[in-house]
């Protein structure tokens, strides 16, 4: 291996939020970003080179004077899965492999597992950062930083609580179908998924992780960062715009060279385009802010590019330079933009920032056994909802907005049309909505079904709240079994015509149903108060045989059952066989 030209590997670091993405990162780099972000959650995205140097002085207690052979490490700085899913290169996975955070004490959570899908789908070898071993019953803090001198100082109390949360983090993993161990335990790397245990608030553990990362990197990967003297290649992660600088691509290039004047093409929303790199900026400090200048840089490496155009373009999406005709670029570019993702028929609508967070939220959606009919790139416009809201059925006219904003005129339009849009930047999150927006949209419509049949239902018109007298008769009434709705009969006591409901208002809210126990107001057409019908008299919803029969089978209440029997026993009346069981 020693003499191929290698590049450094590109590390991304995935988990559930919260369990110590960003601090794990602040042990590596030496700097504080988790203290300084709002909430603690990351904000930022951009990629940190850490060279050998400073690897083998995190580690030195375990190289013991050796030297890596990989010139260093490149850590993505990403929010979770969602810049992970949106960095491509040709198909596949742009980092080279991954850290998997997960919190030792909380095990596999919802994104856990989404990250896990992530990297199976992309086949991208990962390592698991079991954290907070800090938070473990009768931890005892001390000096030495590496997992095997912190262990060997620990009561055996520790040691036995320790060895239990790991066993349950590989009966986890198991489920999910990894052979898993922790490290200083496994034999064949190539078949065992390594657990490392470690604090990121303490540092304990990290000198291990580091090292497992480098040593995997070196015996696996050698012919994916063996280093190519091509043409830049790149892929954009994340795409700003100031006024007074221009539009600025975060990118990671991942091959070949780029430098100050290079002509590079790239995907916008109107298709691949060229633009010009007008400067370059690069991350070589212990800050945020410590970005420096560059006229030339090479892979691999994490770049600010400003480009020379005022381009849309869309994130997850390739960086290329081209030197000669942009034909083969292009090809490219349309080629890696295609997205992955199977499509129904049937389904919701999903809008999305990128290529790569489409394709994940879509995949979580179908795991889910939730169809996706349509999908796009970028914000949620008046077209998406007047699109959807044409949609027969209920439970699918739904608009999911991932990483996304609603335009105004969109929002507008979505107040008059029966849709959901549901929007958010967590996966799991969005999925939850959807499946309960479903089910209540499909158990509306059950309802609905049921009330093609009228309720056994009886209303008393309260004798101090008559508001007209006809055409139609208003008035409030007390619901005192059943459920009223628009379009019901009524009928009096004695089996005469009591009018037909023509609305029901409650408060200032008209509504289609009134169920028992409300009070409501009523316009009943068809009759006048005083003649036909009289304040204090109690009013039955009427009912025809066949409903009678439809009605039995369902699960009533026993004041719905009561008052079907009063209904059965008016109209026998006239027919002493009325509603008789077939």
């Amino acid at each position: 291996m020693e003499s191929k030209q290698i590049r450094q590997p590109i590390v991304c670091v995935l988990g559930h939020v919260d369990h110590g993405k960003t601090t794990l990162l602040d042990q590596i780099r030496g700097t504080s970003y988790a203290k300084n972000e709002a909430g603690g959650i990351t904000q930022r995205i951009g990629a940190t080179d850490i060279d050998s140097l400073r690897i083998e002085k995190i580690a030195k207690d375990i190289l013991r004077g050796g030297r890596l052979k990989i010139p260093g490490l490149l850590f993505i700085d990403t929010p979770g899965h969602v810049a992970f899913s949106n960095m491509r290169s040709r198909g596949g996975a742009l980092a080279d492999i991954a850290i998997l955070v997960i919190d030792i004490n909380d095990g596999i959570m919802p994104q856990t597992t989404e990250s896990i899908n992530i990297l199976k789908n992309l086949k991208t070898p990962f390592v698991v950062a079991a954290n907070k071993i800090d938070a473990i019953d009768l931890f005892t803090e001390v000096k030495s930083k590496t997992f095997s001198e912190f262990i060997k100082l620990q009561r055996p109390e520790f040691i036995e609580n320790l060895d239990r949360k790991v066993y349950d983090l590989v009966n986890q993993l198991y489920q999910s179908g990894f052979s898993a161990d922790r490290y200083d335990r496994i034999t064949d790397f190539s078949r065992t998924l390594a657990i490392v245990p470690i604090s990121a608030k303490y540092g304990y553990g990290i000198p291990d992780l580091l090292m497992t990362v480098a040593g995997l990197s070196q015996r696996f990967l050698e012919s994916k960062i063996a280093a190519k003297s091509s043409d830049g290649l790149g892929t954009v992660m994340e795409v700003r715009r100031e006024t007074s600088v221009g539009t600025i691509l975060d990118a990671v290039l991942y091959q070949g060279k780029l430098k100050v004047g290079d002509q590079i093409a790239v995907n916008t929303l109107e298709g691949p385009a060229l633009t010009k790199v007008k400067s370059m900026q690069v991350n070589k400090g212990r800050k945020a802010s410590s970005l420096v200048e560059r006229e030339r840089v090479s892979a691999a490496i994490g770049v600010r590019v400003v480009i020379s155009d005022k381009l849309d373009v869309l994130s997850g999406s390739p960086l290329i330079v081209v030197k000669k005709d942009p034909k083969k670029a292009f090809d490219e570019i349309r080629k890696e933009s295609r997205v992955n993702i199977n499509l129904s028929q049937n389904g919701i609508l999903v809008k999305a920032d990128a290529l790569g967070s489409l394709e994940a939220i879509c995949y979580e959606l179908n795991q889910n056994g939730i169809p996706v009919r349509q999908t796009g790139i970028g914000n949620i416009a008046r077209r998406d909802v007047m699109d959807v809201s044409t949609i027969q059925k209920a439970e699918e006219r739904v608009i999911i907005g991932f990483n996304v904003d609603i335009l105004p005129e969109a929002k507008e339009a979505g107040m008059t049309a029966d849709i959901g849009i549901i929007t958010g930047n967590v996966i799991y999150s969005i999925v939850q909505q959807t499946q309960e927006w479903i089910r209540r949209k499909h158990h509306e419509y059950e309802e609905m079904k049921k009330s093609s049949y009228p309720v056994p239902a009886r209303i008393a018109i309260m004798e101090d709240h008559v508001f007209r007298i006809a055409k139609p008769v208003i008035a409030g009434v007390k619901v005192l079994s059943g459920r009223i709705k628009v379009g019901d009969t009524l009928i009096k006591s004695d089996g005469r015509y009591g009018g037909t409901i023509k609305s029901i208002r409650d408060n200032e809210m008209s509504v289609k149903f009134a169920e028992g126990g409300s009070e409501v107001s009523v316009a009943i057409d068809g009759v006048t108060m005083n003649r036909q019908i009289h304040p204090g008299e109690t009013l039955y919803v009427d009912m025809t045989e066949d409903a009678v029969k439809q009605i039995r089978d369902l699960n009533l209440d026993a004041e719905s059952i009561k008052t079907l029997e009063e209904i059965i026993k008016i109209k026998r009346k006239e027919n002493i066989f009325w509603g008789t069981k077939a």
